[in-house]
């Protein structure tokens, strides 16, 4: 099965009074291969503006823009129409016999492919995000599967989810902290922790799809927005991905944008602007993520 699906993303920055802006990075635009294909797609702003493409280290699609006024209010405006295929959950692919138990065994050339998301980028000063990691494995009969769904279930269970618009992830510590974050934070703690138990990680940003917002209601947590998820490495499966938001693991529902290494690669908007701190007056968000048609899945 895949979805056909019409996807508007809105950002306005309001501002006291016209202010210069420097270049933005827009990264917005779904990846596609085998998780699915782009029809059309554009990039619009409420003032004039030069737009150039390029792709990132990663091969995500980045957007530079360059805005040619001064204004009170600056507004990018995302459109796609794409096509999801999406993905079966994870147990419908078997892992290799040396991805099986805790910890992974990578293969020289895996290792070398893989060492930049292995290596945890956040500081744990007091090791507790380390500790929290370990806890997870204290048991020697528990599986590779097991390990990952026990702590993507407990993210999702014992932490509370707190949407906000601002910029910027919490620290893996600073979330255990609080018992609270976003869909970010959520996918950052588990991240790190996964790299501290020798697991390539990689944080994924885009966008949850809801059959539920078709009717007018919500369903999960994060829809009709931006989403953040992670993807593990696991020989045999490949990367595969996990929301601890929602308690994912593959499915159709997750749209993939781009991938990093540590969130702060992977912003949907960013760039700079010039005038007096006061100016500022605030950022809204709006993201609309629509189905128009279900495909059946082709056998082979």
């Amino acid at each position: 099965m895949s979805v056909i699906y019409d996807l508007e993303h809105i950002t306005t920055y309001q501002y006291r009074k016209p202010v210069t802006f420097g270049e933005h990075r827009a990264i917005f635009l779904p990846s596609g291969g085998v998780g699915g294909r782009i029809f059309s797609y554009a990039l619009e702003t409420n003032i004039p503006s030069e737009v150039r493409w390029m792709m990132d280290t990663l091969s995500n699609n980045v957007a530079l823009i360059k805005f040619s006024e001064a204004a009170s209010e600056l507004r990018v405006t995302y459109r796609v129409r794409g096509e999801h295929f999406g993905w079966r959950p994870i147990t419908d692919f078997p892992l290799d016999p040396r991805a099986e138990a805790v910890p992974v065994q990578y293969t020289p050339d895996e290792w070398l492919d893989l060492s930049a998301f292995m290596r945890p980028h956040a500081a744990d000063p007091d090791g507790s995000v380390a500790a929290w990691a370990k806890a997870f494995v204290a048991g020697d009969q528990d599986t590779t599967l097991d390990v990952l769904q026990r702590m993507m279930d407990t993210i999702g269970s014992t932490l509370t989810y707190q949407a906000r618009e601002a910029e910027g992830t919490q620290s893996p510590g600073e979330t255990l902290r609080l018992g609270s974050g976003t869909c970010r934070d959520y996918a950052w703690l588990m991240i790190e922790a996964l790299r501290r138990l020798g697991f390539a990680c990689r944080f994924v940003s885009g966008y949850l799809y809801d059959e539920a917002l078709d009717g007018g209601e919500v369903g999960m947590v994060g829809s009709g927005a931006t989403h953040a998820w992670l993807q593990v490495y696991l020989p045999g499966a490949g990367w595969r991905a996990y929301d601890p938001t929602n308690r994912l693991t593959g499915g159709y529902d997750l749209v993939r944008v781009a991938i990093a290494r540590h969130p702060g690669q992977v912003l949907p908007l960013s760039g700079s602007w010039f005038g007096e701190p006061q100016d500022y007056l605030g950022m809204e968000v709006s993201v609309s993520l629509r189905k128009l048609a279900t495909l059946p899945e082709f056998e082979d």
